[in-house]
């Protein structure tokens, strides 16, 4: 049983997508610049870092972050995949240096990424001492208090070698009691705000898998410029993150960063079935359904400013930058089609969601 419904999925995404037209956000290539000053409410420690410079054919459509006033380059790299695992320096630092020669412009990690040695941070931290200012920087607290967020914080500056992020986040809200507890005396909302006011962090976001009530409920109750949630083309089957979620981010001008695109490779028709990623999630019984240039389209044709995708190497980084320069937005029945065909395969491209 699934809560899709084509006539839903038609209203919703069109009207999400009208909404971003209006404000410009789903134009087509547009020339790289500089973002404007952070907001009022969101300080900033610097002026915002410049896009990189790139030859124009190789340039990447940019998109704008929500409020932020930045531009933000239609693929984004995240910090998991390679760039998270131990004794990978060589390869991960290979990765991040060819992202931002390519034209990517935003990069993303967590302290949670890499175990207790945080390679993923370490890796990136070894670029960022010598190229900070070409790249937006975020990463996250998977701390719930604000004690232990603001060492996270502490270790998370030392580690990326930078005296500054443009954006923290609280990672992965899945249950209504940690949007309690964040929000709550002496959680994290408390060292996200200290931050900013410090200016240490210049924006404040939210991220989540499973859940879109739990996001929907943070972001009523919080000011965040940014969301980063998981959807992908199988979302509308079960607890839709584009129906429930993604219009409230857009009346609300968030930055909305897409991630979990190929599931892990599980929504894709070249999965192997069975197997299992390197974090032990258990893998899908069956093949995937579509192509990755498919996959990516489909969350490129959402309404959002960017997507986050871990890279195994430096070919499939390539890949993956030569697809977003070459988007064009897929049209509503091909959307409703790539949707209908992760139907059978729903469960395994949605491992993340909430299940029971």
């Amino acid at each position: 049983m699934t809560d899709f419904d084509r006539r839903d999925f038609l209203k919703i995404t069109g009207a999400a997508t009208a909404g971003f037209v209006t404000r410009g956000v789903l134009a087509g290539p547009a020339p790289v610049r500089p973002s404007s000053p952070a907001p009022a409410s969101a300080p900033a420690t610097a002026a915002a870092p410049a896009a990189p410079t790139v030859p124009a054919p190789a340039a990447m459509p940019t998109r704008n972050l929500g409020r932020t006033g930045y531009r933000v380059a239609l693929f984004s790299l995240g910090g998991q995949a390679s760039l998270e695992q131990p004794d990978n320096e060589k390869e991960a630092v290979e990765i991040v240096e060819r992202a931002l020669d390519l034209g990517v412009n935003y990069i993303d990690t967590a302290a949670a990424y890499g175990g207790p040695e945080r390679w993923s941070q370490r890796y990136i931290g070894q670029v960022m001492k010598r190229r900070r200012n070409e790249t937006f920087l975020a990463t996250k607290t998977n701390d719930r208090t604000r004690d232990g967020s603001l060492r996270l914080l502490e270790e998370s500056l030392r580690l990326l070698q930078t005296d500054h992020l443009d954006l923290w986040q609280v990672h992965n809200l899945s249950r209504p009691d940690q949007v309690e507890q964040i929000l709550g005396p002496g959680g994290a909302m408390e060292a996200l705000v200290q931050a900013r006011e410090q200016k240490i962090v210049r924006f404040l976001g939210v991220t989540g898998h499973a859940d879109p009530d739990v996001l929907i409920e943070a972001i009523r109750r919080c000011t965040f410029d940014t969301i980063l949630m998981a959807v992908n083309a199988a979302d509308p089957h079960h607890l839709s993150f584009t129906a429930r979620l993604l219009p409230l981010a857009v009346e609300r001008e968030m930055g909305i960063i897409g991630m979990k695109v190929p599931a892990r490779g599980r929504i894709l028709n070249t999965w192997t079935p069975g197997k299992a990623d390197k974090e032990g999630w258990a893998g899908g019984s069956q093949p995937g359904t579509v192509t990755m240039k498919e996959a990516l389209y489909y969350v490129l044709s959402l309404p959002v400013s960017t997507v986050i995708i871990g890279c195994d190497d430096v070919p499939q980084l390539e890949q993956n930058i030569r697809l977003a320069r070459e988007f064009n937005p897929l049209n509503e029945n091909q959307m409703t089609a790539l949707a209908a065909r992760t139907g059978p395969i729903a469960r395994q491209a949605l491992f993340f969601r909430r299940w029971s």
